[in-house]
């Protein structure tokens, strides 16, 4: 039986993407110009938001943290979330369980 959350295609890198898109409609705010990704980081996964193409969206994201944290853990898509804009970093959050 076909589970239909799931992709058809279930390749890493597809369930990646249905994680990231659950995680972006869990939020249901974040601007779709934000950037979205996972990335190890030593023994963890950090979630990143990149808000290189909407950097005067960052300070008001950051209201919403509660939320995110909460979609993270929810989700169990990592131990931290980074804030970027581009490859410079601009605050993170560690997620405690």
């Amino acid at each position: 039986m076909n589970n239909p959350q799931l992709p058809s295609k279930c390749t890493s890198n597809e369930l990646e993407k249905a994680a990231i898109n659950r995680f972006r409609t869990y939020i249901g705010s974040l601007p779709s110009q934000c950037r979205i990704f996972r990335e190890p980081w030593n023994d963890s996964t950090v979630i990143c938001l990149d808000f290189v193409q909407c950097p005067h969206l960052l300070d008001s994201l950051k209201e919403m943290e509660p939320s995110l944290v909460e979609g993270v853990k929810r989700l169990g898509l990592g131990n931290t979330i980074v804030f970027r804009l581009g490859k410079k970093l601009m605050g993170w959050k560690n997620i405690v369980s």
